[in-house]
């Protein structure tokens, strides 16, 4: 039903006298309004709902708490499939991203130590830095970014990333000197970087909240399939052909997303409500009824608008604390659990299991791994729910890393006792690869775009990613420095052990954010428990009810 008729039919209602006898009737259908209008978070539905629960609401009361909400009672016809489109086409740029993070792999043995792959030397040293130059360059890029973002858009600030790539992938291409290396890689770690902050922010803002963490787990799941990417191709051309193809793709992704539109929470906080209706519209259906959720997105506006604080004060509220400190942790864990470690000794843990599987093809398996694995957390993210997935993901990842420390020390003691247990490091690599791509992987980067207001989203959200590209690049550095000082044993314990402090962390700090609104989570983080989930419970309500009709 349009929403001109919908209209129409409430304020019909308004004109006809009411009858004592039907007050019972008259509540009911407004609170069926309220439980309609709470599937989209609307702080109105909210206090209907539970003033109802109280028992200290009167017809007359609900009418003017439901304003103009009366419309959310229609049949609200929402298409989902536009909003996957959408999200995809955005993910293209995570997919641009791997292929910068996986090049190295296939790259190094055709560049170190007198290859083919350029006609300048390259030493073992220098290439770590070619490798590790990407996050400087992205670690570098995520606060100004965020800025960006708040200024010219998501939509645009994503389009104009492709320019970056296309500057970095050229110079890698026909790079004369180490020196020209290390700034392509500098350059395409800015564009990577970028995309790590705009892309889960665009795609949280776009969906709605039953298919969010689907969406959002899009963006990892791009990353790998990027990563996996460049290790088929890579195995069976040169390095020259494969940074040539590494460098279409960015194109690729720019052609299709220019076609999307933009995100409707920006919209609406720059004053172009018309825009926004139409980038709702072209989301959710011609058919869908907007006011809902465009008149939620004017409220949350208001009100950002009217307690307008600077930059410095935003950061200091306690809910941006609160989500800053649960982002800043998630960033933490999932960087030291000891990804990079398992990562860099993959090839090593296959070629010691003798199971005749060449480097090349340890690396394929283990990106099709992550591919698999990712893509399993995309179908089950909305139904699990973050947290549990948090936590079986750093349970498992703890136990594996601790086998794999146990596998590594007797190696170091004697070799003849790890002959016959080549079996263990590869088993605990696999689990490991899984449990990783199914949680630590993309959950932290889903909560990332969902965890923080609106008006401090680009800023906070910027920071969340610098501290985990710089993370990235201390450990990548000091890797070889740990195992010098603990043995490769006492390293992957070390990992271990932080991953259970991971496990504490969530179990303690991390609220679940499935099925919420952005608007309920922020009201759980302000301590406002109650609020969202009386929310959540008449979106429950409402579905059951629906099954009934």
């Amino acid at each position: 039903m349009s929403t001109s008729s919908s209209n129409s039919s409430a304020g019909a209602e308004e004109q006809a006298p009411r009858k004592p006898g039907t007050s019972n009737e008259e509540s009911s259908h407004l609170l069926e309004a309220a439980e309609n209008g709470a599937k989209y978070g609307s702080r109105q539905a909210v206090k209907i709902v539970k003033a109802n629960e109280n028992g200290s609401t009167t017809p007359h009361d609900q009418e003017n708490l439901l304003g103009n909400m009366v419309h959310a009672s229609t049949e609200n016809k929402s298409k989902k499939l536009p909003q996957y489109v959408a999200a995809l086409a955005a993910a293209g740029g995570a997919f641009a991203a791997g292929t910068v993070l996986g090049w190295t792999s296939p790259a190094q043995p055709q560049i170190v130590d007198g290859g083919e792959g350029y006609d300048f030397p390259v030493s073992g040293t220098q290439f770590s830095w070619v490798g590790s130059s990407i996050n400087l360059g992205a670690a570098c890029v995520c606060i100004p970014i965020g800025f960006l973002i708040s200024l010219i858009g998501r939509k645009l600030t994503m389009l104009m990333l492709v320019l970056p790539f296309l500057v970095g992938w050229a110079m890698l291409i026909w790079a004369p000197s180490v020196g020209f290396l290390y700034a392509s890689r500098f350059i395409l770690g800015l564009a990577g970087g970028a995309f790590c902050v705009t892309a889960p922010m665009y795609t949280g803002e776009i969906a709605q909240k039953d298919i969010r963490g689907t969406l959002g787990s899009f963006f990892q799941l791009m990353i790998t399939m990027g990563i996996l990417f460049v290790y088929a191709v890579g195995a069976g051309v040169s390095v020259f052909w494969l940074s040539v193809i590494c460098g279409i793709i960015p194109i690729v992704f720019g052609v299709i997303f220019f076609f999307m539109p933009e995100s409707p929470t920006y919209l609406v906080a720059k004053g172009r409500s018309e825009s926004a209706i139409k980038s709702i519209q072209w989301l959710r259906g011609k058919e869908y009824d907007y006011a809902p959720e465009i008149e939620e997105l004017r409220e949350t506006d208001r009100e950002i608008r009217e307690n307008k604080v600077n930059l410095f004060a935003a950061l200091n509220r306690p809910v941006t604390r609160k989500a800053l400190a649960i982002s800043l942790g998630l960033m933490f864990f999932q960087q030291l659990c000891g990804i990079n470690a398992v990562i860099f000794y993959s090839s090593k843990i296959f070629l010691d299991a003798n199971i005749g599987i060449g480097s090349e093809w340890a690396t394929i398996m283990i990106g099709i791994m992550q591919v698999v694995a990712t893509f399993v957390s995309t179908l089950v993210v909305d139904k699990l729910g973050r947290r549990i997935l948090l936590l079986a993901s750093g349970s498992v990842m703890a136990l594996s890393t601790t086998a794999i420390g146990v596998y590594f020390f007797l190696q170091d003691q004697d070799q003849s006792k790890v002959d016959d247990l080549g079996w263990l490091p590869v088993a605990s690599l696999c689990i490991f690869i899984l449990m990783f791509s199914i949680g630590y992987g993309p959950v932290p980067w889903l909560m990332m775009g969902e965890l923080f207001a609106t008006d401090i989203k680009g800023f906070a959200g910027s920071i969340a990613g610098t501290s985990n590209w710089l993370l990235a690049f201390v450990v990548t550095k000091t890797f070889d420095d740990l195992n010098d000082a603990l043995g490769n044993g006492g390293t992957f314990w070390l990992f271990a052990g932080l991953t259970v402090l991971g496990v504490f962390f969530v179990f303690f700090a991390v609220p679940e954010t499935k099925g919420k609104s952005l608007n309920e989570i922020q009201q759980e983080l302000a301590g406002n428990r109650t609020i969202a989930t009386t929310t959540t419970t008449a979106t429950t309500t409402q579905a059951v009810n629906g099954q009934e009709k």
